[in-house]
């Protein structure tokens, strides 16, 4: 295939994980990386060097040279840069979240179909190799639950925690639940300062389906797993280790009965073994191939670009997470963690003011230093 025939592609942000959109980009079949785009032309020439692209300071020079376009500034960013791909027809991979509000997003969807471009969204997780083998042996979910959790990583500060990790189970759930959510409440709070860093959410959805779902960027230890409950079953879901638990009720449990002849009463662990191996069984589900998501999720997107089909998540579902991650954002501005609360040495947190808002909620040792003995009303900065 001549470079002629091959899919023109550039890459809009080459950061922490920009430049391995374009490591990526540049060894799938039928695309030829065109450019690369970062206002720090050092770092754009390093990544694209390489890989023998050019490189340019300004996202807007690849404007007239690429077919498609992989988005992945920060999310303040994502509606300025990716409109002015869509709006031209060329077609856009965006890194979650969609935008920076639903209005954003509204708008970058409805570009992508006024021009025919495709709008596909980086939910990373919908191409998890665990999730892609457990979804549809799951039960119909009534109950779940979900926690992605992890330490403070200075990236991705632009957001909080509501759009930097729970935007990912937020559309997990979504598409798994086909009903329409009927409420949603929140609450949560900074650690670090700026936005918030830990939250908690519920959602009602109208079929009576509930979802809890918690994040945090400031975890002691890391977690991504969901749990669901249903009629047919349990399942425990792990995205870190990749494997998963089926749990079902037996045919005769179903009808009501459970036979315990011949089972040591007096021993927990024959009742448990009976429990878990006739009364309710069991499936373990390994660890599928290694799968490298990100790999996954750009080819998804080169192939519903060169072959016509919809992406794993378009911008329309992306964008329905987005509308319940905005309503989440709205109830930790309802309820707040540190409403009501002093921090030693500093003014009371309750106030309406921006400054206060941005204020840590708890009070680590980079604020306790600058805040400590004759410095008692300096911010911290972190």
């Amino acid at each position: 295939m001549t470079t002629k025939d091959r899919l023109r592609v550039g890459v809009v942000g080459v950061g922490h994980l920009g430049r391995h959109h374009a490591r990526i980009l540049s060894g799938i079949d039928g695309v030829h990386l065109v450019g690369v785009a970062d206002v720090r032309t050092e770092q754009a020439l390093a990544v694209a060097g390489p890989l023998g692209a050019s490189a340019f300071d300004d996202y807007r020079e690849l404007l007239d040279r690429v077919d498609a376009i992989s988005v992945a500034v920060p999310t303040s960013l994502h509606h300025e840069v990716a409109g002015a791909f869509l709006s031209r027809g060329i077609h856009a991979l965006v890194e979650k979240p969609l935008a920076s509000s639903a209005a954003e997003g509204r708008d970058l969807v409805e570009l992508a179909r006024k021009s025919g471009a495709v709008l596909a969204v980086g939910h990373i997780e919908r191409f998890n190799p665990i999730w892609e083998s457990a979804v549809d042996r799951c039960p119909r979910p009534r109950y779940l639950d979900a926690e992605r959790l992890g330490i403070y990583t200075f990236r991705s500060t632009d957001v909080g925690a509501v759009l930097d990790l729970m935007i990912h189970d937020i559309d997990l759930i979504l598409s798994l639940v086909k009903s329409p959510v009927l409420a949603v409440s929140a609450l949560g709070t900074p650690v670090f300062g700026g936005h918030e860093d830990l939250a908690q959410a519920r959602l009602e959805f109208e079929d009576g389906c509930i979802a809890d779902i918690a994040a945090s960027r400031a975890s002691f230890q890391a977690s991504r797993r969901m749990r669901l409950w249903g009629a047919e079953g349990y399942a425990s879901i792990d995205f870190a280790s990749r494997q998963a638990t089926l749990v079902r009720p037996s045919e005769s449990l179903r009808r009501g009965e459970m036979n315990l002849d011949g089972v040591d009463l007096s021993r927990p662990d024959a009742i448990r073994d009976h429990l878990f191996g006739n009364v309710l069984q069991v499936e373990q589900i390994a660890p599928p191939a290694p799968v490298d998501q990100l790999t996954a999720e750009l080819t998804d997107f080169v192939h519903a670009v060169r072959f016509g089909h919809a992406p794993r998540v378009p911008g329309t579902e992306a964008l329905e997470a987005l509308r319940v991650a905005e309503q989440v954002l709205h109830g930790l501005r309802s309820y707040r963690l540190d409403a009501g609360t002093e921090v030693p040495g500093a003014p009371h947190l309750r106030t309406s003011s921006a400054a206060a808002e941005s204020r840590p909620a708890l009070s680590g040792p980079k604020l306790w230093k600058l805040r400590g003995p004759g410095n008692p009303s300096r911010s911290p900065r972190v």
